[in-house]
């Protein structure tokens, strides 16, 4: 029953059959709403610009203490090739691996001189946008104090810290599948199909950000179908479905128009039959750390402590995560960044936690005969506040360390830039002849070093099988003959590429004997012993060779 002077109303457009029910509003208004509206407004601006500056400094903290690594070269000179800068035209193709949206934005920064670190501020930013776009995600699905929570939450996550301080394509496609998430919510709440087109064409342009995030179009088909009570209209799905299709068509015919069809069938064919990089247990070891594991057992806390009370938002949150992990588990290929997209609903579900699993209302406490006593109201606000507290403290801990290391000696795919490769490649600029070409021990330091030294480089892991090898790396079947010829005039050798292919390390070193190669660079990093001396470790080191 209503109570006098109130109404029932159904939001327009929002069934009475809809997921939360009807929506109730009253009449009249109560006095002074407005400027409570408007205070509560600014408050909100006020925290949400607060979060954006810890996330901006996190993110851009030191962002030029290393260059550039592997992934981070090749995606900046697809960008600088698209604009013709010509300092890259000649040695990285623009269709090479992935759809090109990223890319194609970047590429007015990259119009002329050589690269710097533009790239990695645009992607801090949009970095910045993910944290702010997790507000109003959070405020429709479980209020504003929830949104605010998990965009801080975000802001010091150091998966997603880490991975927006380069150029990738995990970071603007996270901010795009976020968007996604959103239009999707918006579309259970108010049942209107036109944030249903909206979902799928956010999808689309989510897939051309990175094509692999086509699988969390496997996380709305679960969802969809875990929710009975979320309207499934057939027909309407026959026509997002092509708006889906003709949004990522812009790929393959962009590709094709420019002749580049070639290419990406090769390196299609190439991620489908490629080797394991990773064993198995690589993302439980990796991804629980950099997500934050406090805050993994307080979503999973969450979930089960309100197990009674979960509905088709944590079944949302959930699809969200549980398809992306199942894939790229079973995916042989593995990569630090590639679980990226779960971030953000595991915010949601750790704030969710923080702030609305109740405080049990009466323990039993010690001494007091086994009896159970009331917990005072200010006591659970307290409660509540320190483990948001030791939550946001060990995530801002983590990624501060992450972002302010001074060197390592290791180095994970995606983890962050490569100590050593870009002074070595500005060396190698400044002391060679025009025209030297490079061998280095793999792909990897090769890209790193063409793009930095504008030299033509080639990696002596790259397999002659074209089965084992990314299309776009040309392998040299008969390399002691080259350099027998004079055709290598100085040899890389790198720690990181060394570690991981200790075969290949050691016939790199019996060319470089053999063809009598002498060091003439070294670069270093600072290692601490056992002891807590810093000693330096040479990271990377270049030979001269001669017949």
């Amino acid at each position: 029953m209503s109570q006098p002077g109130t109404a029932t109303a159904v939001v327009p457009g929002q069934r009475r059959d809809h997921p939360d029910g009807p929506v109730r509003r009253g009449f009249p208004p109560p006095a002074g709403w407005l400027p409570a509206l408007t205070r509560r407004r600014w408050a909100v601006a006020a925290a949400l610009a607060a979060i954006g500056g810890l996330a901006l400094l996190v993110r851009s903290w030191r962002i030029d203490l290393f260059g550039f690594n592997s992934d981070e070269v090749v995606y900046a000179g697809q960008a600088a090739s698209l604009a013709g800068n010509p300092g890259y035209t000649d040695l990285f193709p623009v269709f090479r691996a992935h759809p090109m949206l990223f890319q194609a934005v970047l590429s007015p920064l990259l119009r002329s001189g050589e690269v710097g670190m533009g790239g990695r501020w645009f992607v801090a930013v949009i970095g910045v946008l993910t944290v702010l776009a997790v507000y109003p995600l959070g405020a429709r699905l479980y209020g504003r104090r929830v949104g605010l929570l998990a965009a801080l939450l975000l802001a010091v996550m150091p998966y997603h810290v880490i991975v927006t301080r380069q150029i990738l394509l995990d970071g603007p496609m996270v901010l795009l599948s976020t968007l996604t998430l959103y239009c999707l919510v918006r579309y259970v709440q108010r049942q209107e199909l036109a944030w249903y087109l909206a979902t799928a064409g956010m999808l689309g342009l989510t897939m051309l950000a990175k094509e692999t995030s086509v699988v969390l179009a496997g996380s709305v088909y679960a969802f969809l179908a875990l929710t009975p009570r979320v309207r499934r209209p057939v027909r309407a799905t026959l026509l997002v479905l092509p708006a889906l299709a003709v949004v990522f068509a812009a790929h393959p015919v962009s590709q094709a128009l420019a002749g580049g069809s070639n290419s990406g069938r090769n390196y299609l064919v190439w991620q489908l039959f490629r080797r394991p990089n990773h064993p198995m247990s690589f993302y439980l070891e990796t991804v629980p750390a950099a997500l934050g594991v406090l805050l993994l057992v307080a979503a999973a806390g969450g979930l089960w402590w309100a197990r009674r009370r979960n509905g088709w938002r944590e079944t949302l949150l959930l699809s969200w995560i549980a398809v992306p992990v199942v894939f790229f588990e079973l995916w042989p290929v593995k990569g630090f960044q590639y679980l990226l997209p779960v971030a953000v609903p595991v915010a949601l579900l750790g704030a969710r936690a923080l702030l609305l699993v109740p405080v049990p209302a009466r323990l039993r406490w010690p001494g007091r005969g086994g009896t159970a006593r009331p917990v005072p109201a200010r006591a659970g606000r307290a409660l509540r506040l320190a483990a948001v507290a030791l939550v946001v403290s060990t995530l801002a801990a983590s990624s501060w360390d992450a972002v302010s290391h001074q060197g390592r000696s290791t180095f994970l795919a995606g983890s962050g830039g490569v100590p050593g490769g870009r002074e070595a490649g500005r060396w190698i600029t400044a002391h060679t002849p025009e025209g030297s070409v490079i061998l280095t021990l793999g792909p990897s330091m090769s890209n790193i070093v063409r793009f930095y030294s504008r030299r033509q480089s080639y990696g002596l892991s790259v397999s002659p099988n074209p089965l084992h090898r990314n299309p776009s790396y040309v392998p040299l079947n008969n390399p002691d003959g080259w350099l027998r010829n004079n055709n290598l005039h100085y040899v890389v050798w790198d720690s990181f590429s060394a570690r991981r292919s200790p075969f290949f390390a050691d016939r790199l070193m019996t060319l470089v004997r053999r063809y009598h190669g002498r060091v003439v660079h070294t670069e270093y990093v600072g290692t601490a012993d056992a002891s807590g001396r810093v000693t330096p470790v040479p990271v990377v080191v270049v030979y001269e060779v001669r017949p």
